[in-house]
């Protein structure tokens, strides 16, 4: 018998149909064990020694690989092409080892598609498992452990309200943050564009103002109003013929296939998928054979796909959109052992697959594959100018001319921030032609500050600095998300205030370990550690010797020395110059004190120095105007609208009440204020049990409540409006609500999709005990370290299958007496009461 172990198992029962009899394929549902999140996991003063230990919910997979183990002669692992691969494969050998099930003949085996002829044809080609992988694993895991668990206990102490630190978390953090300080830094300035409206043979056309007076115009010429009429009126004024045509043909070649990074960054602009979405549904495409490996940095595609696509693209167009050669593209890849083939379809006579998002991302894929093996396309790009008959004025005229579409007949690569460009239809024109001028514009403008980073763009800035790697790059994002360090709007990343301060932190006492050089660098050596050319105990050695002093360094400093380096490095931020030449800092409440950052409880605050006296406060993250509004701010009848810690509230004698966020603040009426103030508000009475109906504002948002049920509204306004009817009527639908989903009203996490047997919807939804999947009938919980974001149909699936076929849980009860009653006989030791009681 021979035991093949994979990850997944939907992997798993499709190689075991491929390999037939003889064969045992399990799945490890991926990583088995783990570096144990506490202190002495990783021992730096034993040649950086790691302590294991096997997941807890892993205890089921594990031993079905080990019963099967006990009759196999022959152990593969056949887990995927990359880092983590290895190292799930020498993680589940070093737990048969450990258990001395090892087989006597232990194999490593990859293939790069879940085809039958690729998976056969894999197992032809054994290897041993690749040691210098499992080190640069074993390197990335213990930089990892010692980063985050070094610099998360001080961040904890030091600055209340951080959550964690990591070693390229942060570093992608910092970028966010920089990015917001150059746009808030950033300082418009005022631009006028002529442009002038031309019409010939039917055809209309613009052209914009490009010298003056025998001046060159560019873009920020042309400052003010004044400047831009008068140039105007030039323009308006003159007659204006053709100088000269000038005609540029060009080619455009097709882009490579996929690699993980940039079909991370092309899903984001042109699907709009989330990094981790992306990956989750190449993973499902995967191991349902139809694509590729999608963790790669490789760009080449193998030599019979290349064919298949030649033919592919002649079936589909005609012989003038294939190539005389195939193309060929280099890979950039610094690690060739991490350098696998580019992510393709694997049938190029398959243009569609899956459904639904993965449908969408099967096609994108597709497309790019194929179109990277088809002609260039060749376009013609026309320049015509025109001139004024005084000679004072020239206009510029451009267009762009497709000759032969070739790849953009199938495939366009898209753009995170499209500049404008010169690709409108033009008419023919000859020198001498005047074409008839049909109007003439002056456009006001103003610079733009440099846009916010969005998933593809910081995906793509993070590849350029060589930080972090591929397919590492979703989980980052994840995690800044997860810890509230950035939020995502209209798909671009802000920094929040916790990120900010973070940021400032690290930069203030640990500049080197967020600086984007030294982050490189220590890639770089860790795919020389990978590609055998570095010892990883060494790389960790010289880590640790810079690392653990400073560390000691900061954890010895107060917490108020902590927060005074800061106030004065977030100074330019916190305390912005005004511009008039008065203080900044200069507390906008009692005149005389002086603003300062101050640590508190739930986090850092700003305050004034003359604290008690003088209670003025505002958040850390409202600086420059913001200071004015924090100050109290009377509404009448002893109603003061105030600013805290927590954002604005109003309070009068003693009782509080916060400002829900779609209650514009700026437009703070008494009426308004007195009503929040009032809450909660009783809507009447139940007319089946005569109980109060109440309705109000919690941590969650406006609700109502009756008898302990509770039922969700949708705004603020709806809880002053919302009459008994439309109460009864929501309490009775959450209700039922409640029963349909076991979810007590909430919200599902995410939709899966339908069970293949019942045609229930499967949901991932959040428990008492933590998230579940449920398919209305059956709850299965999910496991501690599963992720509720990330879990596919197929896990869902099988996690609720195997829930049904133990059946309903079986109370326990007290035992039944033994028939018959007590037996009689020679009587046994007497029992005493505690004894008699526990029975």
């Amino acid at each position: 018998m021979k035991l093949v172990v994979v990850e997944s198992p939907a992997k798993a029962k499709t190689i075991e149909n491929y390999l037939g009899p003889g064969h045992r394929v399990l799945a490890s549902y991926g990583h088995v064990r783990d570096l144990p999140p506490k202190d002495g996991s990783v021992d730096p003063d034993a040649g950086f020694a790691m302590l294991w230990e096997n997941y807890p919910d892993k205890a089921k997979q594990l031993k079905a690989i080990s019963d099967v183990a006990k009759t196999s002669d022959t152990l593969i692992l056949a887990t995927d092409p990359d880092r983590e691969g290895e190292a799930i494969s020498w993680h589940v050998q070093e737990v048969l080892r450990k258990k001395k099930l090892l087989p006597a003949d232990v194999q490593r085996v990859t293939f790069n598609a879940i085809t039958k002829a690729t998976v056969t044809e894999a197992m032809k080609h054994p290897r041993a498992l690749d040691e210098d992988l499992i080190d640069a694993y074993r390197a990335r895991r213990a930089l990892d452990y010692l980063v985050g668990f070094t610099l998360s206990p001080i961040l904890w102490r030091k600055l209340p309200g951080a959550k964690s630190a990591g070693r390229v978390q942060s570093v992608a953090l910092r970028i966010i943050v920089d990015r917001e300080r150059d746009i808030e830094l950033f300082k418009p300035q005022e631009y006028w564009s002529v442009v002038a409206s031309f019409e010939s043979d039917a055809t209309a056309f613009t052209a914009r103002l490009v010298a003056l007076d025998g001046s060159k115009i560019d873009r920020l010429t042309i400052g003010d109003k004044g400047s831009a009429d008068a140039a105007k009126k030039v323009i308006e004024d003159g007659r204006f013929t053709v100088a000269s045509v000038e005609t540029k043909p060009f080619t455009r070649n097709p882009p490579p296939p996929f690699t993980t990074s940039t079909l991370q960054q092309e899903a984001a602009r042109k699907l709009g998928f989330a990094a981790s979405h992306t990956m989750r549904l190449a993973q499902s495409l995967y191991e349902d054979g139809l694509i590729t490996y999608m963790r790669t940095d490789g760009v080449q595609m193998a030599g019979e796909a290349i064919s298949a696509a030649r033919k592919a693209i002649a079936d589909r167009y005609d012989a003038g959109f294939v190539p005389d050669k195939p193309r060929h593209y280099t890979s950039k890849a610094k690690n060739a052992q991490e350098a696998h083939e580019a992510i393709r379809p694997t049938e190029f006579n398959k243009d569609k697959g899956g459904s639904g998002d993965h449908a969408r991302l099967y096609s994108l894929i597709f497309n790019r594959a194929l179109a990277s093996q088809m002609a260039s396309a060749r376009l013609e790009r026309t320049i015509v100018e025109l001139t004024d008959g005084a000679g004072r004025a020239t206009l510029r005229a451009t267009g762009q001319v497709t000759l032969f579409p070739g790849y953009l007949t199938l495939y366009e690569e898209g753009f995170d921030d499209k500049e404008d460009e010169d690709g409108g239809k033009m008419p023919p024109l000859r020198k001498g032609d005047a074409p008839v001028k049909t109007g003439v514009e002056a456009t006001q403008s103003f610079t733009q500050p440099p846009p916010r980073f969005s998933e593809a763009s910081l995906v793509k800035r993070l590849e350029e600095l060589g930080i972090g790697r591929p397919s590492t790059y979703a989980a980052t994002l994840q995690t800044l998300k997860d810890r509230e360090y950035v939020r995502l709007e209209k798909n671009r990343f802000y920094p929040e205030e916790s990120g900010r301060l973070v940021t400032a932190f690290l930069e203030r006492f640990f500049e080197k370990y967020v600086s984007f050089d030294y982050t490189a660098e220590l890639e770089n050596e860790l795919d020389d550690v990978s590609g055998g050319r570095l010892n990883w105990q060494k790389l960790l050695e010289d880590f640790w010797k810079d690392f653990k002093p400073k560390a000691g360094e900061v954890m010895e400093q107060k917490p108020s020395e902590v927060t005074a380096a800061l106030d004065e490095f977030l100074a330019p931020f916190l305390f912005p110059d005004k511009g008039d030449g008065s203080d900044p800092r200069l507390c906008p409440l009692c005149g005389t004190g002086r603003l300062g950052l101050r640590g508190g409880k739930f986090g850092a605050f700003v305050a004034c120095s003359n604290y008690p006296e003088c209670k003025f406060t505002r958040q850390f993250g409202q600086g420059g105007d913001a200071a004015a509004a924090s100050g109290p701010t009377e509404l009448g009848n002893g109603i003061e609208l105030k600013t805290g810690r927590f954002g604005p509230y109003l309070e009068r004698d003693g009782k509080r009440s916060s400002i829900p966020k779609d209650v514009p603040q700026d437009g703070m009426t008494l009426e308004t204020a007195e009503q929040l103030l009032s809450l909660p508000r009783e809507v009447g009475m139940h007319p089946e049990t005569g109980l109060a109906i109440t309705a109000s504002i919690g941590r969650y948002g406006p609700y109502l409540v009756h008898d302990g049920k509770y039922a969700r509204l949708k705004s603020t306004a709806e809880v002053f409006e919302t009459g008994m009817n439309a109460a009864v009527v929501k309490l009775a639908e959450a209700e039922a609500s409640k029963g349909q989903r076991g979810g007590g009203g909430r919200e599902p996490l995410a939709m899966l999709g339908t069970h293949p047997e019942s045609g229930s919807e499967i949901k991932v939804m959040e428990g008492k005990y933590g998230p579940y999947v449920t398919d209305g009938t059956t709850h299965a919980t999910l496991p501690k370290t599963a992720d509720p974001a990330a879990v596919t149909l197929e896990e869902a699936i099988i996690l609720i299958n195997e829930k049904a076929a133990k059946g309903p849980i079986k109370k326990k009860g007290r035992k039944a007496p033994a028939k018959g009653g007590r037996k009689t006989g020679k009587a046994g030791p007497k029992k005493s009461s505690a004894g008699a009681k526990k029975a």
